[in-house]
């Protein structure tokens, strides 16, 4: 169908694409089998294979097995009501991690609500009920160098406790977020990569994006609080991360959202590849 020259399976997949947006494919219908979508394009099997991993990651196709032709996935249907962190952040994971190769782009304060989501989807792993071919995470969080908007003193002291249990808590829900995926690919084999990069400002909004597919987004908000820190009472303004509210963006939801989602990641890659240097968690 293409004049001699063999097209790519990301060409493919783009075809296909077209043909379920365009309602060509509808939810529910079967594709042709490998075999056949190989005659029709001229191409090997192996690229067609490709091009179905592809449509899977970007949920557009269920039940792609050896077994029979995957079906058209139903539309997602967008998330009407914002939930906090800990509720959202799990379930939203777990699901990213059901795709062969998994990527994962992080904005927060410090990786406690991160670290503590992630024990569904490593869970699922180790119990052998899903298997990802990769795992690629890379988190933006504050600077130990700059001077933080939260967490702040009440009243400002010569000294910076706040500062200083902060720092702490952010090298060591790091650490334990890299020991956790690197024992996945210790145990499992699977290929992780997880890096840190030090933001030079604090920010004002946490960002989970998920396969390139789901922004989920939300907002810091202050309280005034009091924590126990060596002996003494800290009285400081803070935020808690796990009770911000995210709002979910899937870009397969329509136009808004995919906009929304393209942006984002353009942002984040934009910004990671500024800022080169490392985190350190020491």
């Amino acid at each position: 169908m293409n004049g001699g020259r063999r097209l790519s399976s990301q060409e493919i997949a783009d075809i296909l694409r077209e043909r379920i947006r365009g309602g060509d494919l509808k939810a529910g219908d079967r594709l042709p089998t490998q075999a056949e979508l190989a005659d029709e394009f001229n191409v090997e099997r192996g690229t067609v294979r490709q091009a179905l991993r592809a449509l899977q990651e970007d949920g557009l196709l269920t039940n792609v097995s050896k077994g029979s032709p995957p079906r058209i996935a139903e539309p997602a249907t967008p998330r009407d009501e914002p939930q906090p962190t800990m509720v959202a952040l799990g379930p939203r994971l777990s699901e990213a991690f059901s795709a062969p190769r998994v990527r994962v782009d992080v904005v927060c304060h410090t990786s406690e609500t991160l670290m503590l989501a992630l024990s569904e989807p490593l869970r699922l792993i180790h119990e052998g009920r899903i298997r990802p071919e990769s795992i690629d995470f890379r988190v933006l969080m504050p600077s130990r160098n700059i001077e933080l908007a939260f967490p702040v003193l009440v009243e400002d002291e010569e000294d910076d406790p706040v500062h200083q249990r902060w720092l702490q808590m952010r090298n060591a829900q790091a650490r334990v977020l890299q020991h956790n995926l690197h024992a996945v690919r210790s145990t499992h084999r699977v290929d992780v990569h997880i890096a840190f990069r030090a933001l030079p400002f604090t920010p004002p909004t946490k960002l989970y994006l998920l396969n390139g597919e789901e922004v989920l987004f939300g907002y810091y908000m202050l309280t005034r609080r009091e924590e126990e820190y060596e002996s003494r009472t800290l009285e400081m303004y803070d935020a808690l991360g796990s009770q911000s509210l995210l709002f979910s963006f899937l870009k397969r939801a329509g136009h808004r959202d995919a906009v929304f989602v393209e942006e984002s990641q353009k942002w984040f890659d934009a910004l990671w590849e500024t800022i080169t240097s490392d985190m350190t968690l020491s």
